[in-house]
């Protein structure tokens, strides 16, 4: 989830890696200790469990060192985007992120990188090209505002080979109605470019949150791949709707179904049907590093919670994104 970036950086370590027995549940998160080999076998048996080698997460966030120094000092001090505490899970330098991310076996992930006041976007972008060309397991992503500069932006990371785009409606605070995008929207729709967009209402509304704005965007451009960041919450039946209106929208799983949601904005168990049905445009998201409880816990809780079976998880865990950015 987002948050703003008002403040400076807190300097622990450490990964949830306490549970209960079994895939039922997750416990609440140690963050004492860093990633270790408990939690590896887990995720490992998770993946053997559904049937697949690697997995495929299309929302973690990496971005330069300062910027995730103040949204992670921003998360401590439960800032008001964020609303509650929040530790976080995977505090560490960018190398070991990287090396606990591979140890689970992940794949191909992502940069979620995002301005939240204008004048950022393109120098985050030129960060992101960078860290892309350095990792080649990372999928190039980069971000817009809603500024005059917001088309010229999105061009020029389109032709440095940005492959997904992230839009932080709710951290960015502006409406994605903004005439100042409609280039914007209709240059990702047009060049089939992904973007995740926390457009819901949670953790904590926003002016122009909720699936009644970005809503009006997709009714302008219905062949933008639109990718609702955590399945949408707490709207999670709104943006089902929205899902099963535009085919080409998209929802990613993440931190939806663990306990640290699930006490606030419950998923309701009878829309699991049609999670179900939307099973080959669900993506797996996890918002490593900036969980408060350890990337085991999500995706047994998402097992658990769901009961949609290791062939639903297989496509959501891996398949429908190999698909989306074509990595076989």
């Amino acid at each position: 989830m987002g948050a703003g970036t008002e403040t400076g950086a807190g300097t622990s370590t450490g990964a949830g890696t306490s549970r209960e027995s079994g895939t039922s549940t997750e416990s609440d998160p140690d963050t004492s200790t860093e990633a270790g080999s408990d939690e590896y076998a887990r995720v490992a048996a998770f993946r053997a469990r559904i049937g697949v080698s690697a997995l495929v997460d299309v929302h973690t966030h990496f971005m330069p060192d300062r910027l995730l120094a103040k949204v992670w000092a921003y998360f401590d001090a439960a800032g008001p985007l964020v609303g509650r505490e929040w530790p976080i899970a995977y505090r560490a330098d960018e190398q070991r992120r990287l090396e606990v991310l591979r140890s689970f076996g992940v794949r191909a992930f992502t940069a979620m990188l995002y301005p939240h006041k204008a004048g950022m976007a393109r120098s985050l972008n030129d960060w992101a090209a960078d860290f892309a060309a350095r990792t080649p397991d990372c999928l190039h992503t980069a971000t817009f505002y809603a500024e005059p500069s917001a088309a010229d932006d999105v061009r020029r990371a389109l032709d440095q080979g940005a492959r997904v785009f992230k839009c932080h409606v709710q951290v960015g605070g502006f409406d994605p109605r903004d005439p100042q995008l409609d280039e914007v929207w209709g240059q990702l729709a047009e060049a089939r470019v992904p973007v995740v967009t926390h457009c819901g209402s949670g953790p904590v509304p926003g002016a122009y949150t909720g699936p009644g704005p970005i809503g009006a965007v997709l009714d302008r451009h219905p062949g933008l791949r639109l990718v609702v960041a955590h399945l949408g919450l707490p709207e999670y039946t709104d943006f089902l709707a929205l899902a099963e209106r535009h085919t080409e929208v998209m929802l990613d799983t993440t931190m939806a179904f663990t306990h640290f949601v699930e006490e606030i904005a419950p998923f309701p168990r009878e829309a699991l049907p049609r999670l179900a049905d939307l099973g080959d445009r669900v993506l797996l998201g996890t918002d490593f590093p900036n969980i408060p409880y350890s990337y085991a816990d999500a995706l047994e809780s998402m097992e658990a919670r769901t009961g949609l079976g290791p062939e639903w998880l297989r496509a959501v865990c891996h398949d429908n994104a190999a698909r989306l950015f074509g990595l076989g």
